[in-house]
């Protein structure tokens, strides 16, 4: 092919220049892989004995090169290295040269060297070319709507994804609307490629928009276009967007394939969608369509993920129905959620249904085994587990020895752990940072801080750099055994490692001084920080307090930072609300909730019940109603402990009308009494509250009442509602009554305790019947 291009130039020129060699080599090395495929061996091998015009006599511009270029169109190869050699001999090349070689290659199919022309161009500096990208963009464009070759069409997508690779997504964009502009549409396959880049870039709203705009560029969205825009939708964590995207596809007549099926269901599953994720799948089960295991897995993962076991197992049962066997993937997800949700004789069925199936285990599923076993306190079964594991050949990687090592040190199994750790070095598994992090923390936290010491300086030796993690175990460990002069030194150790201590540290040495009984070596070293910002560690210390039971302390510097703005965060003012609730300090307590409730909102229901029984214990039930209310307010609502301690707070300063009216909105609301509740009620109707309260309202409902209604809904009761409804029968008219009630106590199993015979004994004594409460002191 060479020979013929060379015969093709005119004798005369010929004659006129003389040749030169071309180094073909030289050439081709800068050309992408492609280059060889599209040049024959022949050609190649004339190429190399080809001779060019000497550069000296050939005048070397624009018009000459370019034609000279035409002339070589029949060889692609030929054509390139002529491109290139002239500009190593110092020819600049113009855009219309630019545009000549790219419209030869364009024309033998050789789009990979396209793609190294236009990156040339575009990654050019100012100046070094005499033109930019633009410049050639237009030539581009005046070319195409001047021929419209069909070849040529695609230097344009070269141009937009040259632009995408460099990640210059701005100008792509910009590209392809001005070709739209001007009547040229690059392919359905680059504007894929542009969104899908985009969304990868994690530039979603982007690649909506080119989405948005295909039709404006008159092309026809294909189902991987559709697929790409679902993705990007879910990645912004627009569900519903997505399903919307699938349901128009077919609305349009385009056929969601397995991939856009399988992208939807993970989009769904990942997001907390996992119940339509399932319609989907069993919509795309009813179509006869092929399912992989993969999808299948997506599923049950995402039903894990939203502890929703049951469907989990289901979709698994699903599997075996149609035929398709779990892989190891998906046994490994459902043992993960029985796993986390502490169900271990599900976890260990599973395991075994798997080995019956003959999946072979990995280091996943053994992690989740043997930490299903040792949660579930069966130490030495997961031993033996962990022994028969490595026996049997499976490699058990760091992770595994770590879930052990942690677990045993949880327990308080230490030398179990420690012997596992030197099994370890043996078997040439090399222990980590956490493994030894692990151990450090469970000697210090059973007060064997010298091991801890040994452990970390074995690490240092072995060359492992302990981490902000490891330092702050060190430093909580060594203050909560009593160490100061070392807890403060691992600051120093450090700062000497290159690690600025962090505010973390220095709260774990404020908590530990506390934990450990030097509280006033903590408050030292809290007042030493006072230059960094007291409000960093004021949570700590007000922690400290409370750990070392010095509630009025905590309060006192609660109050002073309030005052001085600082903020003290939720956690601690919530540990010190339980504690003043703890130490009966109902107004402290009261003070600090309205903090929390102005800052952070309503806390928690337990939180608000101990301070609702503090303040009733403390006869205010003023402010034990308001803190109700704010609860019911703030949308939390009470549960039947909060009723049955407000109605405890009523009736015990018999204010029954109020206890009676929230026993019936307790009612309404759908929240069932229990036992405790009606003895409350049953012991704060008695006969003389009743009298006391009847001044104030003339129908109060009394202690029987209660009791049918209780009867009446299937509650038995128990030891504590007898003795409550016995001392009720104060009347010598109601002693038979209360015989009775004792009776059917025994009756039912039920043994008084001292105070049911108290209460029997007080009656007859109170009534006069000497021999009857004779007879029962004796029984007593």
């Amino acid at each position: 092919m060479c020979v013929l291009s060379a015969r093709s130039v005119s004798a005369n020129f010929v004659k006129k220049f003389q040749f030169l060699q071309f180094n073909l080599i030289s050439a081709v090395a800068q050309l992408s892989s492609d280059v060889s495929d599209s040049c024959s061996d022949e050609e190649c091998d004339n190429f190399s004995k080809c001779e060019v015009v000497n550069k000296k006599d050939l005048i070397l511009d624009t018009f000459g090169v370019t034609s000279h270029l035409r002339s070589l169109r029949g060889s692609p190869c030929l054509a390139l290295s002529y491109f290139y050699r002239i500009r190593e001999d110092g020819f600049r090349h113009s855009v219309w040269t630019y545009m000549a070689i790219i419209r030869i290659l364009c024309y033998w199919g050789m789009f990979g060297e396209v793609d190294s022309v236009l990156l040339e161009v575009i990654e050019s500096k100012v100046g070094d070319l005499g033109f930019g990208v633009a410049e050639l963009f237009d030539a581009l464009v005046e070319e195409l709507k001047a021929e419209r070759p069909k070849a040529l069409v695609r230097a344009l997508d070269a141009l937009i994804k040259v632009h995408v690779v460099l990640q210059r997504f701005d100008d792509a964009t910009d590209y392809l609307l001005k070709a739209s502009s001007r009547g040229l549409v690059p392919s359905i396959l680059t504007c894929n490629f542009l969104m899908n880049r985009l969304i990868e870039a994690g530039k979603g709203d982007m690649a909506a928009a080119v989405f948005q705009n295909l039709e404006c560029f008159q092309l026809r969205p294909n189902v991987y276009s559709y697929c790409i825009m679902i993705k990007a939708l879910f990645q912004k964590g627009d569900l519903e967007g997505a399903v919307n995207v699938l349901q128009k596809m077919e609305e349009v007549g385009v056929v969601p394939d397995a991939f856009t099926y399988s992208t939807c269901i993970e989009g769904l599953c990942l997001h907390g969608g996992s119940d339509l994720g399932y319609k989907i799948l069993q919509a795309w089960i009813s179509s006869k369509a092929a399912i992989d295991v993969y999808t299948y897995c997506v599923v049950i993962r995402g039903f894990v993920n939203d502890k929703k076991m049951i469907e989990a197992e289901g979709v698994l049962l699903d599997m075996e129905e149609a035929g398709i066997d779990p892989d190891v993937y998906c046994y490994g997800a459902m043992l993960q959620g029985y796993c986390e949700a502490g169900n271990v004789f599900r976890s260990l069925l599973l395991y075994g249904k798997m080995m019956k199936k003959g999946i072979e285990t990995n280091c996943v599923i053994v992690n989740f085994v043997l930490k299903c076993l040792c949660r579930a306190g069966f130490i030495i079964d997961a031993v033996h587990k962990f022994i028969y594991f490595r026996d049997i050949g499976i490699v058990l990687d760091n992770v595994v020895h770590n879930t052990m090592i942690h677990e045993l040190c949880k327990l308080g199994k230490l030398e179990e752990a420690m012997d596992l750790f030197n099994e370890m070095k043996i078997n040439t598994v090399v222990p980590d940072i956490v493994h030894y992090t692990s151990l450090i923390n469970a000697y210090f936290l059973h007060q064997k801080p010298g091991k801890a010491i040994y452990l970390f300086e074995e690490m240092m030796e072995m060359g492992i750099k302990p981490d902000i993690v490891t330092y702050n175990v060190l430093a909580g460990g060594l203050s909560r055994n009593g160490l100061v002069r070392q807890a403060l030194g691992v600051l120093d150790l450090m700062r000497t490692q290159g690690l600025e201590p962090t505010i973390f540290t220095c709260n774990a040495i404020i908590e530990g001084l506390c934990a450990g009984g030097k509280v006033k070596e903590a408050e030292s070293f809290f007042r030493s920080l006072k230059d960094k910002g007291l409000d960093n560690y004021a949570a700590a210390m007000i922690n400290g307090y409370c750990d070392a039971n010095m509630t009025r302390d905590a309060y006192k510097l609660y109050v002073s930072l309030t005052r001085r703005g600082i903020i003290v965060d939720k956690k601690s003012c919530l540990t010190l609300l339980d504690n003043l609730c703890l130490d009966g300090a109902s107004r402290e307590a009261l003070m600090v909730f309205k903090d929390i409730l102005v800052s952070d909102g309503i806390p928690c229901q337990v939180i608000c019940g101990k301070l609702i029984a503090e303040l009733c214990r403390a006869e205010d039930m003023k402010n034990a109603q308001w803190v109700f209310n704010s609860m019911v307010l703030e949308g939390v609502l009470p549960d039947v402990i909060n009723y049955t301690i407000m109605l405890n707070g009523y009736c015990r300063l018999n204010c029954l009308k109020q206890a009676c009216d929230l026993f019936s909105d307790m009612k309404e609301q759908g929240i069932k009494p229990d036992i405790i509740t009606y003895t409350v009620l049953i012991d704060g109707h008695s006969d003389m509250k009743l009298k006391k309260a009847q001044k104030f309202d003339k129908d109060p409902a009394n202690a029987l009442t209660f009791w049918r209604e209780m009867n009446e809904i299937g509650l038995n009761p128990d030891i504590k509602c007898y003795t409550a409804l016995i001392e009720n029968h104060r009347r010598p008219n109601n002693i038979q009554d209360a015989i009775c009630l004792f009776g059917e106590m025994m009756d039912r199993g039920l043994e008084p305790n001292t105070v049911t015979y108290r209460a029997l004994l007080g009656r007859y004594i109170r009534w006069g019947d000497v021999d009857r409460a004779l007879n029962l002191f004796l029984r007593c």
